[in-house]
């Protein structure tokens, strides 16, 4: 079965790009011990856009939705309310999904 690639495309003013970055390097591990985790990157935009992408890989899609209903879930309950959390850094976001077709790596 191939893994699953889900890509979190969050629309990122200027003014809130530091803040973006400091909020997921502050969350550090976090999604690192979940079941059909295998890769994380935050990808920052160098030209042309306002769109920082954030590139997670998974097992299967099951990996995915229980991550999205247990841990994801419960760290971002409360987000900008009178919970005291924060308000979002990114304007707009939307989810991309995709199945890992072909992959390679580097010869050694």
């Amino acid at each position: 079965m191939p893994s699953i690639v889900k890509i979190n495309v969050l629309t990122v003013p200027d003014e809130q790009r530091e803040t973006l970055e400091k909020r997921f390097a502050s969350r550090a591990g976090a999604v690192e011990s979940s079941d059909g985790f295998e890769w994380f990157e935050l990808l920052r935009p160098v030209e042309g856009t306002d769109r920082y992408l954030v590139y997670t890989r998974w097992r299967d899609e099951a990996s995915f939705q229980a991550w999205m209903e247990g841990p994801m879930k419960a760290a971002h309950r409360g987000g900008g309310d009178a919970g005291g959390r924060p308000a979002p850094a990114a304007s707009d976001s939307q989810v991309w999904s995709f199945e890992v077709v072909q992959q390679a790596a580097p010869k050694s």
